[in-house]
């Protein structure tokens, strides 16, 4: 059975700078906060989703995205910190991935 997260998509690569930490390369609070900012002031283009019972950040990105693992660029465009807690009715951000890629030299 495949594991429908596993792919080669530089996103999930770890990093481990410290044998003690392991870390996604990219999901890290400084770049949240930059996405945030950039979606509120104009900076990067976003369309907005009424999120909807039973909806998932993951689930959305793989539809938006084609790759599910990109579900944290969701959450940082829509400032959610905690992504399994997202009720039906929040308004979510989803920006154009190239504007991330482009714009955050991912």
């Amino acid at each position: 059975m495949s594991n429908r997260y596993q792919n080669n998509n530089k996103l999930s690569e770890l990093v481990v700078d410290d044998p003690s930490i392991i870390r996604y390369k990219y999901a890290t609070s400084d770049l949240y906060t930059r996405i945030y900012n950039a979606c509120e002031n104009g900076q990067i283009s976003f369309k907005e989703y009424v999120f909807k019972h039973n909806d998932r950040l993951d689930h959305i990105a793989g539809l938006v995205y084609g790759n599910g693992l990109e579900w944290w660029i969701l959450a940082a465009a829509s400032g959610i910190s905690w992504w399994l807690q997202i009720n039906a009715g929040t308004i979510i951000r989803i920006p154009k991935r190239e504007d991330i890629f482009t714009n955050f030299n991912i």
